[in-house]
């Protein structure tokens, strides 16, 4: 029993020391979106400010970056979750021949490195004469992500219980009635959570966006950018509400979820 005791102590230590290693970068960017810079530096504590939440669109550039990566993580979560959606149901519900190489492609999209992806669309966009710019970094994040919601939907619709669906089809609902008033709220915690994974890989991604961007900017890439000249405080700041829109959503999805199973 002692020695129980002991691993169970130590493995809630373990937890919680991975738990303060992950949150410690988040932790110092909402310290950081306080410090009173007053050098060039902003490594170092100069005291409490909330100047930059009042200047936060002050930098025109870095505005310009955010709403880029804001519109094109929009656009591409929305193509991807309607294609994905249609995906995972396919696999998760139906058989037809190539179903087994389908699922092989959608898990080495995922196990792809990024490098490899960035380059190969790089070449395919070449190739094509499509000119970079916002059109082809939405087509990129939708490739890469579009599996992830693929695998979050499939993981749902396999644990459906296909009678609900036989039950209205037999009360007389069409294929389409069926779908929205049966499926589609059943599968839709998948879609969602996939939808939203999808949106932080799209806000966050930087080395395939890097390949296809051409000149346009998005927040990563403007970060990137400025190190060499000093990240100014409203990087911290922007991270920040961005992180909290974050907690905020998956705290929603949370209690909704609780609500439904009760």
């Amino acid at each position: 029993m002692k020695r129980n005791r002991l691993g169970d102590r130590v493995l809630h230590l373990y937890t919680w020391l991975i738990i303060v290693w992950l949150s410690a970068p988040i932790a110092v960017m909402i310290l950081f979106g306080f410090n009173d810079k007053k050098s060039k530096s902003n490594t170092s504590w100069q005291g409490f400010t909330l100047r930059w939440y009042q200047e936060l669109f002050s930098i025109s550039d870095l505005s310009t970056a955010l709403i880029n990566s804001l519109v094109i993580a929009v656009a591409s979560t929305l193509v991807t979750a309607v294609i994905g959606t249609m995906l995972g149901l396919a696999l998760g519900r139906f058989r037809f021949r190539g179903k087994g190489i389908t699922n092989f492609l959608v898990f080495v999209a995922i196990s792809t490195p990024e490098l490899v992806m960035g380059s190969s669309l790089l070449s395919l966009f070449v190739s094509a004469n499509m000119p970079r710019d916002s059109f082809t970094i939405i087509i990129a994040h939708v490739l890469f992500s579009l599996s992830f919601v693929t695998v979050t939907v499939r993981a749902r619709v396999v644990t459906l219980d296909p009678s609900l669906e036989e039950a209205a089809r037999d009360l007389g609902a069409s294929a389409w009635g069926t779908f929205r008033q049966v499926t589609l709220p059943a599968i839709m915690p998948g879609v969602a959570a996939g939808a939203m994974l999808a949106f932080a890989l799209s806000v966050d991604d930087y080395v395939v966006t890097s390949f296809v961007n051409g000149s346009t900017i998005t927040f990563p890439l403007w970060i990137v950018g400025s190190v060499k000249t000093g990240i100014p405080p409203q990087v911290n700041v922007m991270g920040t509400l961005i992180f909290g829109v974050g907690v905020l959503i998956a705290v929603a999805n949370f209690v909704a979820a609780r609500r439904r199973r009760t």
